[in-house]
């Protein structure tokens, strides 16, 4: 019935169905909120209000970290990102953020790369749990949440993304993005958009 309303207030925005649906949590952890302290409390409360209306809803919340191993053996020197990465010395021991209050039933996935679904089974577990629709929200758009939208807008799932609970270092390319590539891919919400569709 909310979703029904929120759909007739907004019609651009496709209701979800809670079980079918899942809100990704991307590279919300202390290294990465670390190198953006103007903004870092801003986004995770933003990013709070979005996790605790989807457990309310019972939409199932996933949380993905950027996260390696001593050494970064996982790290190619072929792979040009994932060298800039080694040279940060970061995401050996980081955790998700403690503000948003991961649960113990909710999952935290290990990526090594920018897509939260390359070699890590975030796919897999999805299809388990028949899910089809992800609202998506993640730092920064031009690294984990553009790799991330690419990947699932080709494998077949409805997509929202929160503008809100999103950042970039550029601003220029983040609006670019949520203007172009997410707009064209994906329901871009607004975080009073994605409260109420989670009403």
């Amino acid at each position: 019935m909310a979703a029904d309303l929120a759909e007739r207030m907004n019609p651009r925005i496709p209701a979800i169905t809670p079980a079918r649906t899942a809100l990704i949590v991307m590279h919300y952890q202390a290294d990465i909120l670390g190198l953006f302290p103007a903004v870092a409390p801003a986004l995770v409360a933003n990013t709070r209000r979005l996790c605790d209306a989807a457990r309310a809803r019972r939409v199932g919340v996933y949380f993905v970290n950027l996260r390696f191993s001593p050494g970064y053996p996982e790290v190619s020197p072929l792979n040009k990102n994932g060298q800039g990465i080694r040279r940060l010395g970061l995401f050996i021991d980081d955790q998700t953020a403690p503000e948003l209050a991961p649960r113990d039933d909710e999952p935290l996935i290990d990526a090594h790369r920018a897509s939260v679904f390359f070699g890590t089974g975030l796919a897999e577990r999805l299809a388990a749990r028949g899910v089809d629709s992800l609202i998506m929200a993640g730092i920064a758009s031009t690294g984990v949440v553009l790799s991330s939208v690419a990947y699932a807008s080709d494998a077949d799932f409805r997509l929202y993304t929160v503008k809100d609970c999103c950042y970039d270092p550029d601003q220029v390319v983040h609006e670019h993005l949520f203007a172009t590539a997410f707009d064209s891919r994906t329901t871009v919400l607004s975080l009073a958009d994605a409260l109420r569709l989670l009403a």
